[in-house]
């Protein structure tokens, strides 16, 4: 049996405006199932194109032994295409129908090879799926992120490939079909790749692969191993960043103390010479080699600490690898009896399930996880707490210091760069601070001058979060809808933090059951089929 594998030997890929993305990549992917992570913006998306062929890179070579589907992150729909070509067996189905009208054509049967019941197999993936109510001609149009995500994941499933390459394929699923996906993939025979920021999802893998500006990484575990390998990793820099800096200290401790001890010897044979009334030959004799051993000395002493500032800059690049993102905090004071959001007897809108009707009261303090399916209304519930929908009856009351921040960032407005868009949010902290801020979030100089809209999604959540955290009048409840779902996993931590250390009231939308965990929550808020059920943590 033929090994399938993936190689990249010696990759790079340079940017459109000639900067480098990553250089000199070398890594073998085999049919272990493997998780490749990254900061945000580091070219996990890219290599993952790669590795699919479908991106040539700027030098090197990627080889690929056995056939490969790949998965992007955004499914496209085209207007007309149905669920069968969204999942990439409407030509199998076409041959089917061909062959079965009566066609002879070698196409035909070598499509159908293999898949003579591909239909039934299809069928029986969407009931397994849980989305029976779908058949092969149902416009892809009509689906939500969350349906399309699925189906597509259906046809890779489907596909027989040697390889799957998935980008980010949790990220518009459910709690339940996030569980499903996972017991899926482990049910998977043959080789993986999954780009993800899914701790739960990178916990099922048998490795996990980092891509970083030192190039690629491979840790022999899942998430958790590579968290605690990470930490180690971070801590032997740290370790070692101050080791190098005490020996460039040494350093040039004794090179001063070697150049006292020489300026002492010249100046004592220019005495000695005066004194003796040594010959003006001589003098100059002595004089040209003082000066030859002081230059010597000199040029011994600029290589040595340019050897030292080397090991301190090594150093120190890994250590800023693994540095952690910076979020402030934000103050805000409170009683913890004091009521933030009302909603008396409020019918939901577009939501016809039993959760169209809610009744909710929240606290200063209140710390609120909303979960339950696609489809059951927690973005409408957010949407309407935030005033952009109104209730279609019923009672609705928020404080004004609130902050809202939606899936698709529209607080964001894509023409202008993050930078204008908080300077008009907070009048009152200098440039240089907020600068500063938007750096520690791990956007720089450049990014945050250039419109918004061209940056990545974790950049544009980053900066759409700056905009409203770090506004002059902090919010005091903040409404999150999947906040972490575009974020790198040491962004992800970092906005663990922060919610965390928020005094405010808080809720937040998220299928993610880690993050949930991690925010320190008073309560969740179920969507039942009941309706609407709130209970304490």
């Amino acid at each position: 049996m033929t090994t399938t594998s993936i190689t990249v030997s010696g990759v790079s890929y340079v940017l459109p405006d000639g900067r480098a993305l990553f250089t000199d990549l070398h890594e073998q992917f085999d049919g272990r199932p493997t998780g490749l992570v990254g900061r945000n913006g580091v070219g996990k998306t890219v290599l993952a194109r790669i590795l699919a062929g479908l991106l040539a890179p700027a030098s090197g070579q990627c080889q690929r032994l056995g056939s490969v589907h790949y998965l992007a992150q955004q499914v496209a729909r085209p207007k007309e295409a149905t669920v069968a070509e969204l999942a990439g067996v409407q030509p199998t189905l076409d041959a089917l129908s061909n062959i079965a009208a009566g066609s002879t054509a070698p196409n035909d049967f070598e499509m159908a090879e293999g898949n003579w019941d591909m239909a039934q197999r299809f069928h029986h993936e969407l009931e397994r799926g849980g989305l029976g109510y779908l058949d092969a001609t149902t416009l892809a149009s009509t689906l939500s992120g969350g349906e399309t995500m699925r189906v597509a994941l259906i046809g890779a499933m489907l596909s027989q490939a040697d390889f799957l390459i998935l980008d980010e394929p949790s990220n518009h699923l459910d709690r339940p079909n996030r569980q499903a996906l996972i017991e899926q993939l482990q049910r998977w025979p043959r080789g993986l790749i999954v780009v993800s920021h899914d701790r739960q999802l990178l916990d099922a893998m048998e490795r996990i692969v980092e891509l970083s500006p030192l190039g690629l990484h491979s840790y022999g575990g899942n998430y958790t191993f590579y968290a605690e390998a990470k930490a180690c990793e971070q801590q032997n820099a740290l370790e070692q960043l101050s080791q190098r800096k005490l020996e460039r200290q040494r350093e040039e401790r004794a090179q001063q103390k070697q150049r006292e001890r020489q300026e002492r010897r010249q100046a004592r044979g220019n005495r000695q010479g005066k004194e003796t009334n040594q010959a003006k030959i001589l003098l100059d004799r002595q004089k040209a080699r003082s000066e030859a051993s002081a230059g010597a000395l000199r040029q011994s002493q600029a290589a040595r600490q340019a050897h030292h500032r080397k090991l301190v800059l090594e150093a120190a690049q890994r250590v800023e690898d693994a540095a952690h993102i910076t979020l402030h905090d934000i103050p805000v004071t409170q009683a913890a009896k004091r009521t933030v959001a009302t909603l008396e007897r409020c019918v939901l809108p577009h939501v016809t399930s039993a959760t169209r009707h809610i009744d909710l009261m929240v606290r200063g303090q209140q710390r609120i996880g909303v979960v339950g399916p696609n489809g059951c209304g927690k973005s409408t519930l957010l949407r309407v707490l935030a005033g952009q929908m109104a209730p279609l009856t019923g009672n609705c009351q928020v404080t004004p210091e609130y902050a809202y921040l939606d899936q698709r960032l529209e607080s964001l407005n894509p023409q202008q760069s993050v930078f204008e868009q908080l300077r008009e949010a907070n009048r009152t902290t200098t440039e240089g601070e907020l600068r500063m801020r938007l750096a520690q979030l791990g956007l720089d100089a450049q990014k945050i001058t250039t419109p918004s809209g061209v940056l990545s999604g974790g950049e544009r959540l980053k900066g759409a979060l700056a905009c409203l955290l770090y506004a002059d009048t902090p919010p005091h409840l903040l409404l999150l809808d999947e906040p972490n779902n575009h974020l790198d996993l040491p962004s992800n931590q970092a906005l663990e933090t922060m919610l965390r250390s928020y005094s405010g009231a808080l809720l937040v939308v998220s299928h993610d059951d880690t993050f949930l965990e991690n925010l320190a929550l008073t309560d969740h808020l179920y969507a039942t089929e009941q309706g609407w059920h709130l209970a304490p943590v």
